[in-house]
């Protein structure tokens, strides 16, 4: 069954996008033409569009967004120019103001090391230790998503309740896969499920506040598995557990180039970026880092990331820094029009 014509109402919207693309009129012109339109009919709309005042008002719109991109790309040129700026720094023991004045503040991301060394859950969790605590406790695990593109979008259809234990059986025989994950949009019922496990994660008060009631996330899965390339709303801390990740990042001065197609999520796949369907994404600087056990990844507020488990692994996340970290407040959700 064939698509119905395009009726004027949609080559007029087709006129008006391109123009705001600025498309030359003659070439706009020649296509209407070419569509079936007359050259009269073709000159009229044109003329008329380029004089409608709400056409107008988003032509200046367009030059403000020009603004604000001309600004980001500067930062972002300026970004790469600067020594180190194409790799994630690896620091010790960072204290508290080196981290806030050379990384929270100036929206950098960095590994420090040593400050989980404390931590009870370093030594003690393993798939055998959740198995024996807390095998019997109801969870909340993300299922089926290998056979939905966007299964973080569509994260609610998703969600399965099943025993503890059993997750870590499947996680235990599971090869490489993505098909089922236990994330952070769990934690509603497994942050209580699996209260016993916070008492193995000590708060990093160098840098977090411990009168916070954010306790953190809790992520386990096997191999394989993936978060798409998203932004979030705050800063974030991921402190590696258990396993290796594979974390590639890009800056929020890139976003134009990320195909942001919805909420906080692009269209690229990090897993195999193609640039050929995604040719902007060549003016992106994607900075690729691992983090295993003890590691503590900060990713700033507005940092695109990409996320893929090398082996079975158990990570913490966290969002109550020290300093302010409520800038959603300011966030517009959109969608595709």
């Amino acid at each position: 069954m064939s698509s119905p014509a395009p009726s004027l109402d949609d080559w007029r919207r087709w006129i008006a996008e391109n123009l705001l693309l600025e498309a030359p009129p003659n070439a706009l012109a020649a296509k209407l033409v070419e569509e079936g339109f007359s050259p009269e009919e073709a000159v009229r709309e044109l003329e008329a569009a380029l004089v409608n005042p709400y056409l107008v008002g988003a032509a200046r719109m367009r030059n403000r967004l020009a603004k604000r991109e001309w600004t980001l790309s500067v930062l972002s040129d300026l970004e790469r120019m600067r020594t180190g700026g194409s790799v994630v720094p690896r620091r010790e023991l960072l204290s508290r103001e080196e981290f806030f004045e050379e990384y929270y503040f100036r929206n950098r991301p960095v590994v420090i090391t040593g400050r989980l060394a404390s931590w009870p859950a370093l030594s003690r969790w393993d798939l055998e230790y959740f198995r024996a605590g807390y095998g019997d406790r109801k969870v909340e695990v993300q299922f089926g998503r290998e056979t939905d593109p966007e299964f973080e979008i569509n994260r609610e259809k998703h969600v399965r309740t099943m025993l503890f234990g059993d997750y870590v059986d499947l996680v235990e025989r599971a090869g490489a896969t993505n098909d089922f994950y236990m994330t952070a949009n769990n934690t509603g019922v497994n942050r209580e499920a699996l209260a016993g496990l916070w008492d193995d994660v000590e708060t990093v008060t160098e840098y977090l506040d411990p009168a916070s009631p954010d306790t953190g996330f809790f992520w386990l899965g096997p191999a394989g598995t993936k978060t798409p390339f998203h932004h979030d709303l705050t800063n974030n801390f991921m402190a590696q557990v258990l396993g290796r990740k594979k974390v590639k990042l890009i800056p929020m001065t890139d976003t134009a180039h990320v195909y942001n197609h919805f909420h906080c999520y692009s269209q690229v796949d990090g897993s195999a970026i193609d640039y050929d369907r995604h040719p902007a994404m060549r003016g992106a600087s994607v900075i690729e880092c691992t983090i295993g056990p003890g590691d503590l990844l900060f990713i700033p507020i507005g940092w695109w990331h990409y996320v893929e488990g090398l082996e079975v692994s158990v990570t913490m996340s966290f969002i109550n820094f020290r300093e302010r970290n409520d800038f959603s407040r300011s966030y517009r959700t959109y969608h595709d029009l």
